[in-house]
């Protein structure tokens, strides 16, 4: 008597063994691949058999170990950027009845595509092959690692220990499954591209992070459409390339950047990795400055020399509607202020000028050619997608010119080609229409074939007090290893939910390959699997209690809400780890923790409250200083049902203006079932989503 064990997990006695089936004439061997039955509207899906047997009741039974098309993964509708004959291998194995078996299907396994997106490996003739595992926790396509190999190096977490994120894999090992080592830490120095980098948080904290893991990781290059975020980088950043322009430009930059590199026959010569400032070589430091400075407007009857390049764009500096690459020309027996953009076409004469230029530039790394990145980082737009946005275009949500970024940002990449990517967006991402965007992501990463996870990672979790789930996700060269995600280090106060659209389904008959595919035969069981980052098993870890605003601001003097000063001295010592923390400078931040803080004078920068109208600041001073207060606790409204309504009995009272003390907007607000106009936040609570204004009215 032996036993046969499903894939969730449930025994069924097997009476006997074989090692081939004939079904309709055709004879089946173990590890032989085929197509099972599915509906009648469905394609049949795809499976190893890897055992059969007859049961004590005489069924016969197959287990089969399942294949996914790109469709029945999290990429769904996206399937058509992913080669049709390309499918993924799974660790997801159950018993289904011999009977189900339609027909052969030649699967071949091949090694990874290291290099373009133009697959040009040699796959042999198959009817479709896979190079590719994918995992449904954390949605994740992994490089194959044999049985033995995933064993040896296993982990305690289930984020960390997936198939395919325990080691890399290259093109002499791929066929016996050793894992190598990583060789990140090889590297003397590791450059990052930071795309819509605002201040250039997101880049910073990686680079603080791998410093703690022995990787120096320096922000090389910074794009960004706002000017003001470009300076303040800039200032805390001065040995980046930041560049003040939209990424489609700078896409186009380095494209043509490249032909230029390729036509002075510069590639594969040597260059420097001191950093992409050239101002001793003479060219201007301030290269990401594409503002119309000048317009070339010189008069025809005088004869200008060009001295020199000092900057490069793609775009229309001149604002005169003719967008392409430029150049800003230094005259020679000018000064600075005389500089202007001109088009290369008008450059014709300037060959040596030009050469020179570039290959300055080429040595120094002045923007980054194919290979030059080994890191991407970014989060595109989100205001397309938000909650927040009533006009979102959910029929065609790449139409919208700020979602349209997403495609910026995955070209750059497929251009650049680094080893690492970590995008990072709002939840809505996967919220707004099915989760397109999300989906439409992943799916380039794959196509591309990058290695791929996502998750949601909630920001309360890591000790900050909010709550503000964010979605990152990983992208690893094949050549690569697949981080895992950071494992949570505190209790959170939760908000929010994980999207529906995003829940694991599996049922007793067969393993689901789509996880939005309802059975209609079987008895079916939800797993609610959620891809929040967090532990398997909440009772084996111990996290720090959640902090709440008590723990975050409770140092910080009081401010009036004309408060002008820019800089003030803090009142007192960090009460808490969490303040003192965050009064530490960045050389003090890597490798130390509070209690290394210098006790030389600490400045608290920008601690002014929004400016609020006198009519706001009216009804702000009225409001109760209690938990839980709001415009519901002034005189004259009415709450029944949690729905406010006007009490009939008090006189309805007015501001010095003229003006209501309870405006009407805040009693209609929700259809007068929201307590959040003129609500007051209290020490032991977290702060939800700040918007751009934090105007009291509704938040």
């Amino acid at each position: 008597m032996c036993r046969a064990t499903s894939g969730n997990g449930e025994v069924m006695l097997a009476l006997r063994h074989y090692r081939q089936a004939k079904i309709d004439d055709v004879v089946y061997n173990l590890n032989d691949h085929a197509y099972i039955k599915a509906e009648d509207d469905k394609p049949d899906y795809i499976a190893r058999i890897v055992e059969m047997f007859e049961t004590v009741d005489n069924d016969q039974y197959f287990m089969a170990q399942w294949f996914y098309r790109a469709e029945d993964t999290v990429i769904k509708n996206h399937g058509g950027l992913v080669d049709k004959k390309r499918v993924f291998i799974s660790d997801v194995k159950d018993e289904n009845p011999l009977g189900c078996i339609v027909s052969k299907v030649k699967i071949a396994e091949v090694r990874p595509n290291v290099g373009s997106t133009a697959d040009k490996r040699k796959i042999p003739s198959c009817d479709l092959y896979y190079d590719m595992k994918y995992t449904v926790p954390y949605l994740t396509f992994s490089n194959l690692i044999n049985e033995t190999a995933r064993a040896e190096s296993e982990l305690s977490s289930t984020i960390s220990s997936e198939t395919g994120s325990n080691g890399c894999v290259n093109d002499s090992n791929l066929a016996n499954g050793r894992t190598i080592k990583n060789k990140s830490s090889d590297s003397s120095e590791w450059a990052l591209l930071d795309l819509y980098s605002g201040c250039g948080a997101m880049s910073t904290g990686l680079c603080l992070g791998a410093s703690l893991a022995g990787v120096k990781l320096v922000t090389r290059w910074a794009v960004d459409i706002n000017a003001h975020a470009c300076k303040s980088l800039k200032l805390n950043h001065p040995e980046t390339q930041v560049r003040n322009e939209p990424a489609e430009n700078f896409l186009n930059l380095i494209k043509a950047w490249a032909k230029l590199c390729e036509e002075f026959s510069l590639v594969g010569s040597e260059r420097s990795d001191s950093g992409p400032d050239m101002d001793e070589d003479g060219v201007d430091d301030e290269v990401g400055d594409v503002k119309n400075e000048e317009s070339g407007n010189q008069s025809d009857s005088e004869e200008f020399e060009v001295e020199k390049l000092v900057a490069v764009c793609h775009g229309d500096p001149n604002d005169a509607k003719k967008p392409g690459l430029y150049f800003k020309v230094h005259w020679k027996g000018y000064d600075s202020s005389h500089d202007t953009w001109e088009p290369i076409e008008g450059l014709s004469d300037c060959k040596e000028v030009l050469k020179d230029f570039v290959t300055k530039g080429y040595k120094k790394k002045l923007l980054p050619l194919p290979g030059d990145a080994n890191f991407i980082c970014g989060g595109p737009p989100c205001q397309g997608v938000s909650g927040f946005n009533r006009f979102r275009n959910a029929e065609a949500p790449l139409e919208d010119i700020k979602n349209g970024q997403l495609i910026v940002y995955m070209d750059i990449i497929d251009f650049l080609k680094p080893k690492y990517v970590l995008m990072e967006n709002v939840v809505d991402i996967l919220k707004f229409s099915g989760g397109y965007l999300g989906r439409y992501a992943i799916g380039r990463l794959v196509a591309m074939n990058y290695q791929a996870r996502m998750g949601v990672m909630a920001a309360g979790s890591y000790g900050l007090p909010q709550f503000r789930m964010r979605v990152f996700l990983w992208g690893a060269h094949p050549t690569e290893k697949l981080p895992p995600y950071p494992l949570p280090t505190h209790e959170v106060v939760s908000r929010g939910f994980v999207p529906t659209e995003f829940e694991v389904r599996t049922n007793r008959f067969r393993h689901v390959p789509s996880i939005f595919f309802e059975m209609h035969w079987g008895l079916i069981v939800v797993i609610m699997q959620e891809i929040t980052v967090a532990y398997d098993n909440k009772e084996t870890c111990q996290l720090a209690d959640a902090l709440l605003l008590e723990d975050a601001i409770s140092d910080l003097p009081p401010v009036t809400n004309d408060e002008s000063r820019d800089e003030m001295s803090y009142q007192d010592a960090g009460r808490t780890e969490f303040q003192k923390f965050i009064r530490l400078k960045k050389n003090e931040m890597v490798g130390n923790m509070a209690t290394s803080q210098s006790k030389q004078r600490r400045i608290l920068y920008d601690h002014r409250s929004l400016q609020l109208n006198k009519d706001d600041y009216d009804r702000v001073c009225q409001i109760p200083k209690k938990k839980g207060a709001n415009f519901r606790d002034l005189p004259g409204v009415l709450v029944k049902d949690n729905k406010v309504e006007w009490d009939p009995s008090v006189e309805r009272v007015m501001l010095d203006s003229g003006k209501p003390l309870v405006p009407d907007y805040a009693m209609t607000f929700v259809r007068g079932t929201s307590s959040k106009p003129f609500g007051r936040l209290w020490w032991d609570e977290i702060v939800s989503t700040v918007v751009t204004r934090a105007e009291p009215h509704n938040q």
